[in-house]
Parts: structure tokens; sequence; C-alpha cells
């Protein structure tokens, strides 16, 4: 089958768009198929770090078309201000597609986000404040307003004076307002809506149609699945479905046609936002992790959290996702720790538990029980490079113990092992 999924299986911040993009080399088209500009993906070519947000990963091959799919959220003057930067930047971009039913982000949302914030108390989720859950809301509620909306004058007009009014409602009663009028949100959207117009078309009749040709079309996820808003952990997740079945709703493609679903793992585990972390780890060998791994979120730029590897995370995400293989990045940051810990399950009142629960409370009160591992020393980047056309054989010993113990206990090959940033720095196992 010439359709592939990629996701992520923690958290997010595993380094899907490194991923994407390295497969996009070969792909005819990717396709992003949730979320918004609370999504972050960082790209190194050379010297070169590209931050991508809405597009995606695919953008930066000029012979891939890269596609929106109608489940991501848009912020047209965000994605407008993406595009400019990379022209700026000489960027030799591919093809860019819209879905005509994707949803738009409306100040409005973004106000209500910050509110509801404040107002959650213990139950705020560390949003990036952009607007992306109102939008979702909006869409469920059917007042959303969509693409082909925001390009077809009339019908924008009418859609945002419903909505302007319910949104404004909802405001005051969190304690806030909204001045701006009808008129002159038209008059911001109208100048996205001409520039964004010979973008957008109904793209899952394109996508469709690649699929039937037996173009390569890579379906690239945002966030992890773990912050499914259905199977991550409610309510400290995103809003939309980061699983492979989000695929199917957030494009327009039947599950049939879905072939081969890669799961990104990272080394070990992190996180931005509130929430349980069973494995987090708050000491110097954390701080080192954190340090070492550059664990900023790429959209907010806060610290992450990180702890060691929690495979009760990656197993869940392997079955629900329906995981094929595993891409294993960032082991370079574990080099020269001498003893690695790898959670296998946890312990509740004296019970192991070995599925991932659904009970906010439950996770915060379940203890991870560690398997410990030798760790690999340092490399330099000549040795690393060596190991790229050698395969597992030519990695530390101690790190092919690390991976087979991840594949022993998820069931499931390791395919791609990445070592760094950059395009290039990875070593191929299968």
């Amino acid at each position: 089958m010439p359709a592939s999924v990629i996701l992520g299986t923690q958290w997010g911040d595993e380094g899907k768009g490194k991923i994407t993009d390295l497969l996009a080399e070969k792909a005819d088209m990717v396709v992003r198929f949730q979320g918004g500009n609370n999504a972050g993906h960082t790209i190194v070519i050379g010297n070169e770090e590209y931050k991508l947000h809405l597009l995606p990963s695919g953008i930066l091959r000029k012979d891939v078309i890269s596609v929106i799919g109608n489940g991501v959220v848009i912020d047209p003057g965000f994605l407008l201000g993406e595009l400019k930067g990379l022209k700026k930047r000489g960027v030799n971009m591919g093809e860019l597609k819209i879905s005509d039913r994707a949803h738009v982000i409306m100040p409005y949302h973004k106000a209500i986000d910050a509110l509801e914030e404040q107002a959650k108390g213990i139950l705020a989720a560390g949003t990036t404040k952009r607007g992306i859950g109102p939008c979702y809301r909006d869409k469920v509620s059917r007042f959303g307003i969509r693409m082909c909306d925001l390009i077809d004058k009339p019908s924008f007009k009418e859609k945002l004076a419903s909505s302007l009014e319910l949104n404004r409602s909802y405001l005051r009663a969190l304690g806030g307002q909204m001045d701006a009028t009808v008129e002159e949100i038209m008059t911001e959207y109208e100048a996205y809506a001409k520039k964004l117009a010979p973008f957008v078309c109904d793209t899952s009749v394109l996508v469709n149609s690649a699929l039937d040709s037996e173009k390569e079309v890579l379906f690239e996820g945002a966030q992890g699945a773990h912050l499914d808003i259905d199977h991550g952990i409610y309510p400290f997740g995103t809003s939309s479905n980061t699983i492979t079945g989000g695929c199917c709703t957030g494009t327009g493609i039947a599950p049939k046609k879905i072939g081969k679903v890669m799961g990104v793992v990272k080394a070990y585990t992190s996180r931005v936002g509130a929430g349980p972390f069973p494995t987090e780890l708050k000491s110097n060998v954390g701080e080192q992790i954190a340090d070492r791994g550059g664990e900023f979120g790429t959209t907010t730029g806060r610290l992450r959290r990180v702890g060691w590897l929690d495979l009760v995370m990656v197993r869940y995400s392997a079955r629900v996702c329906g995981l094929d293989s595993i891409v294993l990045t960032k082991v370079d940051v574990l080099c020269g720790i001498p003893e690695l810990k790898i959670c296998t399950h946890y312990m509740l009142e004296g019970e192991e538990v070995h599925d991932f629960p659904a009970s906010m409370r439950t996770l915060a009160e379940s203890k991870p029980d560690y398997h410990v591992l030798d760790g690999w020393s340092e490399l330099t980047e000549e040795e690393w490079k060596a190991c790229q056309g050698g395969g597992r054989e030519t990695l530390p010993m101690e790190l092919q113990a690390y991976i087979t113990f991840i594949e022993a206990n998820i069931g499931l090959p390791v395919e791609i092992v990445s070592y760094g940033p950059g395009r290039e720095e990875n070593v191929m196992l299968v």
C-alpha cells in the first residue's frame, strides 16, 4: 500500500518532523491531518534550522505536494507568516494545498482560550492559548467557519455575524470581551482569504486520487498519541484525534487505504504542560537530559519535563494506533549516562499495572517499575557516521541491548535510529 502514517507515541516532541522530512525524499505527497499551530516540528538541513507549525514537514522538498487536511484548524494570518518566512529564507518549497473543509481560527477563539485556562484551575491543560480548543468546539457545535466560507464573502459575513455574537456571550461569561466588529474582522480576514484562496481545494479528492494512482503518500500527525482527545491523558491533552484513526477523519480517506504505520519513540520521555508523569525525573540526570536534548517546546519555548522511557505508554500507542514499526530518536542525548532505566509497568497498591489507565488519579498514584540497563559511551561525529552504513551491528553494544529490550517488550521492530537533529543523522536497521 502506498499510504504511510507517521505518529508520535508519547506526548509529542518525539522528532516526527525530522522523520517525515527524511521519508519525504521518496514521497509524492505529505498530508497533515490534525492540530493547529499549537504543534511544532523542527527540521535541520545542513546548518539551517526550520521550525514548522502549520505547514506539513514535506514543504521543504520542492517536488513534494504538501496538504493541510480538513482535520487541521488554521490561523490564516499565522499560516501566511510561516509561508512568508520560508520564502524570505529562499526555501524552494513544494506545492501547497489546503482543505476547503478545514476550520478557521478566529480572534475570539484566542481570547477565549486564555480566559478558559485561568478559569479551569486544576484542570488547566497548559494550552498554547492560540485558540485551538475553542475553534474545535465551534466545529463540534456546528457554527464554525471553514476555509470554503472564508473565501466566499457572503457566506463568511453571514457565519461570522452569528459566530461572533455567540462567542461574545461566552467571553462575557468568562469576564472578558470582544470589541472588534463584524466589519473590522471581515476586513482583516478578507485580506487573508485573497492570498490563501489559490491554495484551497477539496483535498480529499486530491489525496485519494494520488493513492489510487499508487503515489507515495505520507500522513503526518502532530502532537502525540497520549495527547489524543479520546485516548490521551484527558483533560491534559490536545483537542484533536492524534492517533491513526484521526488520519482518516482528518483527510477524507478510508481506513483500508492505510498501509504502514510508523510510531516515533523518543529514547526517553518528555512533555510540555500539566498532568501526571510517572517516570518524570526531578534530578541532575533529568536536568542533563533536558539540557542535552534541547528540551524546549518548538511552539511555546517552555522547558519540557523529562523522564525515563515509559513502555506502558508506548505499548498503549502501539495498540490504539496499530503500529507496524518504531523509529527511535535522540539516542545521542543518553550518551555518557552510566545507568539507564526503562519503565516496563507500574505498581499500584501492590499490584502490577501493564495497561495505561484512563483515570488521572490512578495514573498520578502509579509508580514506575524499572528495568536497568548499562548506558553507552559518547560517540564522536565520525563514529556515528560509521554506523550509518553498517546498521545495527555497528552501534555500541549497550545501545543494541537498549533497542532489543524495547523491541521485545513492544513486540515491534525498531526500523530507524536517529542520533541527532540533522536530516542525515540516522541509522537504518531494517
